[in-house]
């Protein structure tokens, strides 16, 4: 096919134990998805339920690539994350067959101009600015579920600089990856490639150029990058 323009070309990750890539369709993100995050951000994990923004798919940071500070802020948080690849997609997706449409899962970071999401809040405006920036999701390579099956449980921690600032465990989602999928898959049509990233536990907290970020979840993977 012929374009007017040269064609852009699909993000991708690496995937554990193939040569083949895993190509990035969209990136959904589900927002305040550990009961002791939500309260360090002023909200309710006992009422509240689930809610998503989204992060374009160029947004991608592979690991082991540098995160570029990024322009209009100067309040740049951290937020770990176990990310999930779907290998297929659909609507209205019972929670309890969610998991068939899993390829793999990551570790990954959903990196935030906190200073423009509070003035969004404030606002009522959209997040895109704050959360939808260039280099805003580095993740790391993707482990097939084939290989480790789907994990419930297990440490998600972050590093920066080698001192502990976030560290929780996989049990501790307030909505589980099968409950997260069923009802992302109520508002869009999801589909091979999609991303979701399920929600950082506290800690959150601001990073500088030269910090290196050294991440992971127990038994899927982990990432690092250095702020530029």
């Amino acid at each position: 096919m012929e374009y007017v323009v040269p064609a852009p070309s699909t993000p991708s990750l690496a995937v554990e134990g193939s040569h083949a890539r895993f190509p990035v369709r969209r990136i959904y993100c589900v927002g305040r998805n550990y009961a002791d995050h939500a309260r360090e951000m002023g909200g309710d994990p006992d009422r509240e339920p689930p809610f998503f923004f989204m992060k374009p798919a160029d947004a991608i940071v592979t690991d082991g690539n540098d995160f570029p500070y990024p322009t209009r802020t100067t309040d740049v948080h951290h937020e770990m994350e176990l990310v999930v690849a779907l290998g297929r997609g659909g609507t209205n997706i019972a929670a309890a067959s969610a998991l068939d449409h899993v390829f793999g899962y990551a570790a990954g970071l959903d990196m935030t101009r906190r200073d423009l999401q509070a003035e969004a809040k404030k606002q009522g405006r959209p997040w895109d600015t704050a959360k939808g920036f260039d280099h805003a999701a580095p993740c790391g390579r993707i482990m097939p579920a084939a290989s480790i099956g789907h994990p419930a449980a297990g440490a998600i921690w972050l590093k920066v600089n080698g001192e502990s600032r976030q560290r929780s465990d996989l049990s501790q989602l307030v909505w589980k990856v099968p409950e997260v999928i069923g009802y992302l898959s109520t508002l869009f049509t999801l589909a091979a490639g999609d991303l979701i990233y399920t929600g950082t536990p506290a800690g959150v907290g601001p990073v500088k150029r030269g910090d290196v970020l050294e991440g992971g979840v127990d038994g899927v993977g982990t990432i690092q990058l250095e702020v530029v």
